[in-house]
């Protein structure tokens, strides 16, 4: 027996990265999955590999159409909707507040809000039919937490923690449930392919960010797309059945504060500056 036994589920930008480890881990656990993605050749091989209980749709969240196709494939092969994990993403563009071009900041705000809004959008009705279901999204620590030079893709993941909160108020009347996961660093084969990379070079990079990753955070090893996946797992089973509009957090403490390390570094730094005697 899995723990989301026969629960259909959608898992968005599922072909690689945090979407492909929830889709493994929800098919091991006995869930029948839709893939979706725009990387075909990808998602047509994990669906593939995992069996017979999983298929691939492409689906470009930023489309209407292409979502509401998606959902519709879902319940004319499996025959209903249980669960959708709003976890397609990228990472948007970057720089100074002045130097954002609008075309990248609309792209950014469109993939990672307007993707999650569609999705939650087109599966809500069907869910409540149902009597039930539940909408998982995932956003980032960056909702959390101000990053330098990262507007939009903060901006965005901090939207979807708050549209999370008021579809959760709204759809709890129909037994209904919606939560958000907030990743830290997570490492993830994209690092490397997104720059153009071999995939020798992606393979070496994603090793070097695994040891990078390790002194990022309190918990000293670096955050694995498996590590969201137990999230989303926890999150779609009943384990979770009393959650809702929550946003959990799965960044191995770098949110909670400084590291004890770091503030000793600072401490340290300020005492020399000033003089000081530690021992005094």
């Amino acid at each position: 027996m899995g723990r989301i036994d026969n629960r259909v589920t959608v898992i968005t930008g599922g072909a690689s990265g945090i979407g492909e480890a929830t889709a493994r881990k929800f098919v091991k656990e006995g869930a029948r999955v839709v893939i979706s993605d725009i990387q075909d050749e990808q998602g047509q091989k994990l669906a593939k590999e995992l069996g017979e209980n999983v298929t691939y749709i492409h689906a470009d969240v930023c489309l209407e159409d292409n979502v509401k196709g998606m959902i519709e494939h879902a319940v004319e092969t499996y025959g209903r909707l249980d669960c959708i994990v709003n976890n397609a993403g990228m990472g948007g563009v970057k720089g100074e507040i002045e130097s954002v071009p609008i075309e990248g900041f609309d792209q950014t705000i469109t993939i990672l809000l307007r993707g999650v809004f569609l999705g939650m959008k087109h599966a809500a009705p069907l869910m409540k039919k149902q009597g039930g279901g539940n909408i998982i999204n995932i956003s980032s620590v960056a909702g959390l937490r101000g990053i330098s030079q990262n507007h939009p893709y903060s901006a965005a993941k901090a939207a979807v923690i708050q549209l999370t909160r008021t579809a959760a108020m709204e759809l709890a009347y129909y037994k209904i449930r919606v939560n958000s996961i907030c990743p830290g660093s997570i490492v993830t084969s994209i690092f490397g392919a997104a720059s153009g990379m071999s995939s020798s070079e992606s393979v070496k990079t994603y090793e070097n960010l695994i040891h990078l990753f390790e002194k990022g955070q309190p918990l000293r090893r670096a955050g694995l797309p498996e590590d969201v996946a137990n999230a989303a797992l926890w999150l779609a089973s009943d384990e979770s059945s009393f959650v809702t509009g929550h946003a959990l957090v799965v960044d191995g403490g770098v949110s909670a504060g400084q590291q004890w390390t770091a503030q000793m570094r600072w401490i340290d730094m300020i005492e020399s500056t000033l003089g000081l005697d530690p021992s005094e």
